[in-house]
């Protein structure tokens, strides 16, 4: 098995109250999105929640062969998800995704996985030099050693993580932008407005597909 993909859903939405991964688009829920437009391209896919609970309710959501883990560390946040996806992946290479982002482009997973071969990671990174790194592919055992150093440490955020990695490839948001122009990719659903402009995007979306 090469590739993975670790799709982090433990966050407590508290600006939507409402759970955002079971939010539906179209009839379709947000981590059911997800999970279609990187399916094709991984060898597996593992939802990694905070609760056996919350983990009950989305395996009742998704196909059979979606892989479940539940944060393995007391402290929670990306960097515990991200660990704990890395520990039970079976790919050599590990995509790394939010639960709130439906517009993922998958010709820019592949440009990530592509980039990512020999090196610990491929991380966009605009052109603020501010970085994505859950919008990343992943070397996952280099992955698995920083994020358990830094926990170890007490360091929970992911770029303490990617600052312990040797070998990371960035690419410029320039570069993504010829395969996704408005960088709909990186789009995260956080707040009610970022739904309706969600909504609204994904209804034009389908006008342009159907023309």
């Amino acid at each position: 098995m090469d590739k993975s993909a670790i799709v982090l859903a433990g966050g407590s939405s508290t600006r939507l109250n409402t759970d955002k991964a079971i939010l539906e688009l179209d009839g379709i829920t947000i981590l059911n999105r997800v999970i279609k437009e990187v399916k094709g391209l991984v060898d597996e896919v593992i939802i990694v929640t905070n609760s056996e609970d919350r983990c009950n309710t989305y395996k009742k959501l998704v196909s059979p062969e979606v892989k479940f883990a539940v944060d393995a560390y007391e402290y929670q946040g990306p960097l515990v998800g991200a660990a704990t996806g890395f520990e039970v992946a079976s790919g050599e290479y590990c995509l790394l995704l939010p639960v709130d982002s439906p517009f993922i482009s998958k010709e820019v997973v592949s440009l990530l996985f592509d980039c990512c071969v020999g090196k610990s990671a491929a991380i966009p990174r605009f052109t603020n030099m501010e970085i994505e790194p859950l919008h990343a592919v992943y070397h996952t055992l280099n992955a698995l050693d920083a994020a358990k150093k830094c926990i170890e440490r007490g360091e929970f955020e992911m770029g303490a993580m990617v600052d312990k990695l040797r070998g990371v490839r960035y690419i410029s948001t320039m570069v993504i932008e010829q395969l996704d122009p408005e960088l709909k990719t990186f789009f995260n659903i956080n707040t009610p407005s970022d739904l309706r402009k969600a909504t609204a995007l994904n209804k034009l979306k389908e006008v342009k597909r159907k023309n």
